[in-house]
């Protein structure tokens, strides 16, 4: 049950971009169609559940053994750069369309923190390696969730009579600032 918790809190109430605010770069930059959201999101859960089991294996067994836990930071960094690589060589080489539609926002999954911040709470909160995977895979399906959401809400707004001095960004910072307060108003069902 408590796993379950984890899960659903991940996804629903502690959103890694709606109520926690990391990987915003990507939320706003990717979220103008559904169908390059859907690719981010899922190129995000494979790095983030990825570089968590990693980050975690590397912490336990390399980092805690040899008494050099300082270097947490550096050591995560590192294997989510290399993750990110090998993710953009495998779609630039296997799946064109999306590799062109991220554009830049695709290496830039290496600097999100919402990447590195997971690996991290999962040091922090002590989880031993069943609850690291939950716990980054119910992130990235919240990041997922998040970027999804907007898209949709985005294609729609394209598509809607919105006022000139709203139009652009001021619309997009709105609804995503609406989300974020539905998404936070979550927190009194626990």
């Amino acid at each position: 049950m408590e796993l379950f918790a984890l899960i659903f809190g991940s996804i629903f109430i502690s959103n890694i971009v709606l109520a926690q605010f990391l990987g915003i770069c990507p939320f706003l930059g990717v979220s103008k169609d559904i169908k390059s959201a859907f690719g981010m999101g899922l190129s995000v859960m494979f790095v983030m559940i990825l570089s968590s089991t990693i980050c975690w294996l590397v912490y336990t067994f390399l980092l805690v053994r040899f008494d050099l836990e300082y270097l947490k930071t550096i050591a995560f960094i590192l294997t989510i750069a290399a993750l990110v690589q090998l993710l953009e060589m495998f779609l630039k080489k296997h799946v064109p369309a999306l590799y062109k539609s991220m554009g830049v926002y695709l290496p830039l999954i290496t600097t999100n923190c919402a990447i590195l911040g997971i690996a991290l709470l999962n040091i922090q909160e002590n989880y031993n390696l069943i609850y690291t995977l939950a716990n980054a895979f119910a992130n990235s399906a919240g990041f997922t969730l998040a970027l999804v959401l907007m898209a949709g809400i985005r294609e729609r707004l394209d598509e809607a009579d919105v006022p000139d001095a709203m139009k652009g960004l001021p619309i997009v910072f709105f609804v995503a600032s609406s989300m974020g307060l539905a998404f936070v108003g979550f927190t009194g069902m626990i």
